[in-house]
């Protein structure tokens, strides 16, 4: 049997990495500290939607940050041009 490593994010914790395994478990370094980064950043977002949008509960600024967190890469793209966020994904 062999031994092999594996990698989480301290912000998703332990018992909620493996209580989903295959979104929050990593075999690589570099992997965890990316899901990190997005942590990080949903964060951000979340405190900034929870400033600017009245009525917004945490539950739903949490998501939407998440959500736009995950998909950063899209829209930076989208700050371009705009219609790529409701395009079709391949």
């Amino acid at each position: 049997m062999a031994v092999q490593a594996v990698y989480f994010s301290d912000r998703d914790g332990l018992e909620m990495a493996l209580k989903h395994p295959d979104t929050m478990l990593f075999t690589s370094k570099a992997d965890a500290d990316a899901r990190d980064k997005i942590l990080e950043l949903a964060e951000e977002i979340q405190v900034f939607l929870t400033r600017k949008v009245e009525g917004l509960t945490d539950d739903q600024a949490e998501r939407c940050a998440m959500a736009i967190a995950e998909e950063k890469d899209l829209f930076q793209k989208a700050l371009k041009k705009p219609e790529l966020l409701n395009a079709e994904q391949e």
